[in-house]
C-alpha cells in the first residue's frame, strides 16, 4: 500500500522530508550566525534524493572501522555537508546571514511547491473516491 501511495505522489513523497530537513539545517545556521567557530551546514539534496529513490552509487563512503570519521556533521545524516565561507571571519564562523536567509526563502518556496503538488494529488484522489 505504501508503494502505491508513493508511486502516486511521485518524487514529492521522498522530496518533502528532505526539504524539511534542509530548512532545519538552514534555520540552525541562522540561529548560530554569531556563534564563534560555527560551521554552516547544508544538505546535499541531490545525493539525498537519489539515495531516497534507491539509486545505486550514491557517492557516500562507508565507514568500515570505528576510527573512521563519520560523514556528515553529527554522523546521523551522511548527506549533511559543511558550507564553505564566502568571506573569512576572525572568529571562524562560516555563516553569512544574508545568504542563509536567501537559501531559506528558496527552500521554503521549494517545500511549498512540493506541498501544493501533493495537495492537488490528494484532492484528485478524494474526488475519484467520493465522485464529487
Amino acid at each position: 500500500m505504501a508503494n502505491l501511495i508513493s508511486d502516486y505522489l511521485g518524487i514529492h513523497a521522498q522530496a518533502m522530508p528532505l526539504r524539511e530537513q534542509r530548512m532545519k539545517l538552514i534555520a540552525g545556521n541562522l540561529a548560530n550566525a554569531d556563534t564563534p567557530g560555527y560551521q554552516a551546514r547544508d544538505l546535499d539534496f541531490d545525493a539525498a534524493l537519489r539515495h531516497a529513490q534507491g539509486s545505486a552509487g550514491n557517492g557516500v563512503m562507508a565507514t568500515t572501522a570505528e576510527q573512521h570519521y563519520r560523514i556528515g556533521g553529527d554522523g546521523l545524516n551522511p548527506f549533511q555537508i559543511l558550507r564553505e565561507a564566502n568571506q573569512p571571519s576572525l572568529d571562524g564562523n562560516t555563516v553569512d546571514p544574508d545568504m542563509e536567509r536567501a537559501a531559506y526563502g528558496r527552500a521554503a518556496l521549494e517545500y511549498r511547491a512540493s506541498l501544493s503538488f501533493v495537495e492537488s494529488k490528494v484532492k484528485n484522489m478524494l474526488t475519484a473516491i467520493t465522485g464529487q
